[in-house]
């Protein structure tokens, strides 16, 4: 299983990353730390995780996050994380 992600702008993406879950923890610890793992990576600060994304992460194993759900200044629109197994 991974956890890939995006960063646009507009309709162009601006990096992808992606890292692999491991099997030794429980789903929400491993997406918690594949999460701020892939923040890491593409040198963002980690983002807001509202209610609207536990909802959509949920229902359709994606979600994203726009500019004004981090705390400071990003030059993007959005940063999206999708599930894949």
């Amino acid at each position: 299983m991974k956890l890939h992600a995006k960063i646009i702008k507009g309709t162009k993406t601006l990096a992808e990353e992606e890292l692999f879950f491991s099997e030794h923890e429980s789903f929400q610890k491993q997406l918690e730390q594949c999460f701020i793992e892939l923040c890491k990576k593409m040198e963002v600060s980690v983002p807001l995780w509202l209610r609207k994304n536990t909802r959509e992460f949920v229902r359709f194993g994606r979600t994203s996050f726009n500019s004004d759900q981090f705390l400071e200044p990003v030059d993007f629109d959005r940063f999206e994380i999708k599930f894949m197994k």
